[in-house]
């Protein structure tokens, strides 16, 4: 690696020590360095190089993340001074050394001297003569060099230096701190004004950990505006370079590492600051793109204080000369088809001032960016609150009226698209998401191009937007509910839609956001992400979705609010163009009657719109059959509790404690069916691997038991991981497709509907704390599962039909039971035919309470911390 010089002595004198050099990378500790050689087409090789004879204080360790016992190691006394001794001393200068000693391990030990030969200042006794390192315990001074540490010894302790002075040394001791408590409030209480730092490691060209002085705050600086290629992390620990990475990483480590520099903090993004790192002979941002070794990233450009266009123009400049990362750069344009470069499109959305989503004739969605002009932005840094959440529609001057412009011109029309250029995708990292590919192009309707941007030029007063965001809060809608209910029919914009039956609106003339939800119908559940895991959607909530979008995305609407809900959304009829929403989409199969809709209006609407849906039997209604009609409505207007049980036989317990039954009565109906099926499949098995399977069908499944069952697919992740339920037990499972098969029509929903029926307990409330929840189901599992029990429904509910259950011999409540082991709590209802078996509950309750047993182990937790844990009365 580096450079070596053989010393000449005496025929058969003693071996001298080989002299080599190399150029100080890194300062470890007080007595290891890593020293490297010169770049030779790609990063030097490296070497770790420890001082014989002496001890220096070791440095500060964090507790390994993998180890939750660990806990972090503080300095040494004086350890941090020495350190900083070397690091000022040899960082990046050009030392020689003779190694002495080499452990079993590789560890090198040996003399450094400063500069190119062995004259030069002896490192390991100038620590000593400061009194930052000491003489190895049980070091005899038997030669020269140990001689003169012993002398820089007793000097250091005769003058009382460093370590030999009075005191502890506990001031040496830095007081670092790992994380910033509340990263947004420490940027920007800096103020943009630079930071004194030390750089302490490179992870790679734009990412770096720095110790910010003179508070000893170690933070990870990611560079503003730009991003380096990376090394990604493989499965079995390793790490695999991206083209140019560890050059772009020697390119920073070379210029930085351990450099006293000056950072700008410019904005963090989590515990990870976004900054500017400023180093006497230059900026690297600039430098590393100007060198073809990073690229500009739109999503943190915005926060370079220095000037986004320097970073652009530094970019081109690599760019044109094909640099590194560029090498095979082409222009964006060149190999586009001209059918994708000029197209006819319809305007669907509009995103912001200068982006909107068109829909191709294809019926593909694509997002274009208006070329050569740019957004509003927000200016200065008084014109935004630090509190506040930024809303850029309504905060940012003039957005508002450039996206008004554009919506009011442009939803839903025809329009022509010429595409300019076309801004590549910047790929993911650890800590930054992937940003897709920008497609930048000129857009005309009528032959007038749409740029029109002269409100932000013009001298009259900022326009001011003070939007209401009533949406969620519960208190400002309950003051705002009968306003409206009184308004009647109010005209509001449609900003967006969350689902087919959940949409966020603007109401002009009341200036406010409210949430909106659908009245009189049951749309399918859309995915949503919970804690811990993600919650598949429905089959067609993405269609219904689509659809609302489509219908009334931006488009003027007329809304009729009748009530709301807990969580303060508003809840009634919207109406585009003379038609009702909520009846488009029963219409089109995408929802289902609700029977809060009875009281409507629009109730036979409904009812009628349902009934065509359902002789299609399309989407929701696809695998509906007739079932005889079960008079269930009166049933919830009635005074006397009805009790009428039906024996079922339990299959399967979710871990949200709903549970799927069998009728008793159909299953040997059941049992004919499965036995004919397979008999079927044996004599003609499904070819493997031939059945592609798609979301939302019916097929046959392969369980661990090695039969086949008929199943829905819920999911397709991959060809080896496809979600299936099983449509006449409740259980899921994941399979490969080659583990599928289709689903003889012999035996479809159509000649058996699915047996098996999902049911939630009614008045009990489940724990939410898992762990709480978990000791109720395994007590469910244990007492119910695959026994036979008797089932009354009590009321309906959005989810599914609220039961109760009991013991088929003993006729015990299984609810009671859950209760009365204080695995659960009573859910109160005010309908007056359960008043009598809520009291029971309650009865139950209180005793459960009295004993302390399991959720009441310490008492009344709902008093003080229902919200904290999760519970609510």
């Amino acid at each position: 690696m580096a450079s070596s010089a053989q010393s000449g002595g005496s025929s058969g004198g003693p071996a001298v020590p080989t002299v080599q050099r190399g150029i100080v990378k890194m300062v470890l500790s007080g007595c290891a360095i890593i020293v490297r050689g010169q770049p030779r087409g790609g990063p030097p090789p490296e070497r770790q190089i420890n001082l014989s004879n002496i001890r220096a204080g070791n440095l500060a360790r964090r507790a390994a993340a993998t180890q939750p016992d660990a806990k972090d190691t503080p300095d040494e006394p004086w350890a941090f001074p020495a350190r900083e001794f070397l690091r000022k001393k040899l960082i990046g200068k050009e030392v020689c050394f003779t190694i002495e000693n080499k452990t079993p391990q590789g560890r090198e030990y040996g003399m450094i001297y400063l500069g190119k030969d062995t004259t030069g200042e002896n490192i390991a006794e100038s620590l000593v003569a400061e009194g930052l390192a000491t003489r190895r315990e049980g070091m005899r001074a038997n030669n020269p060099e140990q001689s003169r540490l012993s002398e820089c010894e007793e000097q250091a302790k005769a003058a009382k230096k460093g370590m030999w002075s009075e005191g502890n040394g506990s001031h040496t001791i830095r007081d670092l701190k790992y994380t910033i408590e509340n990263p947004r409030h420490f940027v920007d209480s800096h103020h943009q004004k630079p930071v004194n730092a030390i750089i302490e490691h490179v992870r790679d060209g734009s990412v770096v950990r720095a110790l910010l002085l003179p508070d000893y705050y170690l933070v990870t600086v990611m560079l503003s505006g730009i991003k380096c290629p990376t090394f990604r992390r493989e499965a079995d620990g390793s790490e695999t370079p991206e083209p140019f990475a560890a050059e772009a990483k020697f390119f920073t480590e070379s210029r930085l590492l351990q450099r006293d520099v000056q950072i700008i903090l410019e904005s963090c993004h989590n515990q990870n600051v976004l900054g500017t790192i400023l180093h006497p002979n230059g900026n690297i941002t600039e430098l590393l793109l100007k060198e073809g070794f990073a690229r500009c990233v739109d999503w943190s450009i915005a926060v370079y204080t220095r000037g986004a266009e320097k970073l652009r123009a530094a970019e081109r400049f690599a760019k044109e000369r094909r640099l590194r990362i560029w090498r095979d750069y082409v222009a964006p344009t060149a190999n586009l088809d001209q059918k994708d470069k000029q197209f006819v499109a319809k305007v669907m959305q509009v995103l912001n001032a200068d982006a909107i989503v068109v829909k191709l004739n294809s019926g593909d969605y694509k997002t274009i960016h208006l070329s050569s002009i740019r957004p509003p932005r927000l200016e200065g840094e008084n014109t935004q609150d630090k509190n506040k959440k930024l809303r850029p529609l309504y905060d940012i001057p003039y957005m508002f009226e450039a996206r008004e412009f554009l919506r009011k011109k442009l939803i839903g029309k025809k329009v022509n698209v010429t595409v300019d250029y076309i801004r590549p995708a910047s790929p993911a990292t650890e800590t930054i998401p992937a940003f897709s590919e920008r497609t930048c192009a000129t857009v005309t309707i009528g032959g007038i191009a749409i740029k029109n941007g002269k409100g932000l030029h013009s001298k009259k007063e900022v326009p001011i937007h003070r939007v209401a965001d009533i949406s969620g809060d519960t208190q400002k809608a309950k003051q705002f509910l009968p306003f409206l209910q009184r308004a009647g029919r109010s005209e509001a914009v449609v900003e967006y839609v969350f689902s087919g039956s959940r949409l966020k609106l603007y109401l002009p003339k009341e200036t406010c956001l409210i949430t909106f939800l659908l009245a009189g119908i049951e749309c399918p559940r859309g995915a949503r992400n919970l804690p811990g895991l993600v919650q598949e959607g429905e089959p067609f909530s993405e269609e219904a979705t689509l659809f609302t979008k489509e219908l009334v995305l931006q488009r003027e609407v007329e809304v009729e609010v009748e009530s709301m809900d807990k969580a303060g959304n508003f809840i009634g009829w919207l109406h585009m163009d003379g038609a009702n929403l909520s009846v488009l989409l029963v219409e089109h199969a995408l929802s289902k009657v609700h029977f809060t809709a009875e009281r409507s209006a629009y109730y036979k609407s409904l009812l009628s719109a349902e009934e065509a849906a359902k002789q299609k039997k399309e989407k929701v209604w696809a695998h509906y059959e007739e079932q005889p009609v079960e008079e269930v409505m009166p049933v919830l207007e009635e005074k006397e509790r009805s009790a009428s049980y039906k024996p079922v036989f339990v299959t399967e317990i979710t871990d949200d404690l709903h549970f799927y039954v069998q009728d008793v009565e159909t299953g040997t109906q059941l049992e004919k069916l499965m036995e004919n099926m397979r008999n079927d499949i044996s004599s003609h098995p499904p070819v493997e691997g031939s059945y592609a399977p798609r979301r939302g069908e019916f097929c046959i499944a392969k369980f661990v038991d090695g039969e086949w069952y008929r199943a829905r697919v819920e999911k397709v992740e991959s060809p080896a991981k496809v979600h299936v339920f099983y449509i006449d037990y409740g259980n899921r499972e994941i399979l490969p497709s080659t583990r599928l098969g289709t689903l003889p029509p012999a035996f479809s929903t159509r000649v058996l509907p699915a047996q098996a029926t999902e049911y939630a307990f009614a008045f009990i409330q489940v724990p939410q704390d898992e762990d709480a929840r978990t000791d109720a189901v395994d007590s469910v599992v244990r007492d119910i599962q695959n026994t036979q029990c008797l089932l009354n429904v009590e009321h309906l509910s959005a989810g599914c039909p609220h039961v109760t259950l009991q013991f088929a011999d003993s006729k015990g409540d299984v609810g009671l039971g859950l209760v009365k082991e204080g695995l659960v709590m009573v859910e109160v209802r005010k309908e007056k035919q359960f008043q009598k078996v809520i009291t029971e509950y309650l009865n139950a309750q209180e005793s459960a309470k009295s004993a302390r047993l399991n959720l009441w182990r310490y008492g009344d937790f709902r008093a003080d911390d229902a919200d904290e844990f999760g519970y609510s009365r």
